[in-house]
C-alpha cells in the first residue's frame, strides 16, 4: 500500500472521513451559538432537525484541513492539537462574520482545551509549556492594550473583547513567537481586505468589519507555514525589502 509523507494512505482516508463528519457537526454547533442555545440540549437538537441542512462546504473544508494537517504534522501530538482547534476556528470565523460576536462559550472552550495541552506538553518538555503560557499572556495582552488605547483615542472599542479572549486562548495553542506573528499577520490581512472592501463597495470608514475572521485566517496560515518563513516575509514587507 502507498504512503504519503511516511503516513499510510488509509490514515488519510480515515482522517478525511472524520474531518467531514466534524465539519457537519460545526453546522450544529453554529446553530446552537447563533440561537444562544445550549449545545447538548433537546431544544437545540430539535431546532437542528427542523432548520439544519447538510453543509457540503463545511464538510469539504474541514476534511481538506484534516488531510493537510496529517501531511504537515503526521500522527503526532501537534496533529491532534490542531485537529481539535481547527473546527473551533472555523466556527469562530462564521459566527463573528454573521453576528460580529465571538461567543464566550467558544472562547472558553478553546482556552480550556489549550490548558489541557499545556499540561500534556509539560510532561514532555516544560519549556514548550512555558512558551505556550507566554503565548497566552502575549496574545491576550497585545490585543487588550490595543483595545484600551483605541478606546482612549477614539472614544470607543477598537475591537471587541471577544477578540482579546480569542487571542489569549489561541496563545495556548501557538506559543509566544507564533502568536506575535498571528497578531501582525491578522492586522496586515485586515488592513488589506478592509481597504479593498471600502474601495469596491465605496462604504464609509465607519462601517464595522469584524476582526475575528482575520485572526482565524492568520492562525490557519501560521499552522501550515513555518515560523521562519512567515517572519522573513513580514520583515521584508515592513522593511520594504531591506531585511
Amino acid at each position: 500500500m502507498a504512503y504519503i509523507n511516511d503516513v499510510h494512505i488509509l490514515w488519510y482516508v480515515l482522517v478525511a472521513f472524520l474531518g467531514g463528519v466534524i465539519g457537519q457537526f460545526i453546522e450544529y454547533i453554529n446553530l446552537a451559538f447563533l440561537n444562544e442555545r445550549k449545545i447538548l440540549s433537546k431544544e437545540t437538537y430539535r431546532k437542528y432537525k427542523l432548520e439544519g441542512k447538510i453543509n457540503y462546504w463545511l464538510i469539504i473544508i474541514n476534511a481538506v484541513m484534516y488531510i493537510l494537517l496529517l501531511y504537515r504534522f503526521k500522527l503526532s501530538l501537534d496533529f491532534a492539537r490542531f485537529c481539535i482547534l481547527t473546527p473551533m476556528l472555523i466556527s469562530a470565523f462564521i459566527i463573528d462574520y454573521k453576528i460580529q460576536i465571538i461567543p464566550n462559550r467558544l472562547n472558553l472552550l478553546i482556552f480550556e482545551i489549550g490548558l489541557v495541552f499545556l499540561f500534556i506538553y509539560g510532561f514532555i518538555n516544560i519549556n514548550i509549556s512555558l512558551n505556550l503560557l507566554l503565548g497566552m499572556l502575549a496574545g491576550g495582552g497585545i490585543f487588550l492594550i490595543i483595545t484600551l488605547i483605541g478606546g482612549l483615542i477614539a472614544g470607543k472599542e477598537a475591537m471587541g473583547m471577544g477578540d482579546v479572549k480569542l487571542m489569549g486562548a489561541l496563545g495556548l495553542f501557538f506559543g509566544l513567537q507564533n502568536i506575535v506573528v498571528i497578531s501582525v499577520l491578522a492586522f496586515l490581512i485586515g488592513a488589506i481586505i478592509s481597504i479593498a472592501i471600502m474601495i469596491i463597495k465605496r462604504k464609509g470608514t465607519d462601517t464595522y468589519i469584524p476582526f475575528g475572521p482575520f485572526i482565524v485566517i492568520a492562525s490557519v496560515i501560521t499552522i501550515f507555514v513555518p515560523f521562519s518563513i512567515l517572519f522573513t516575509m513580514l520583515m521584508k514587507i515592513f522593511t520594504l525589502g531591506m531585511y
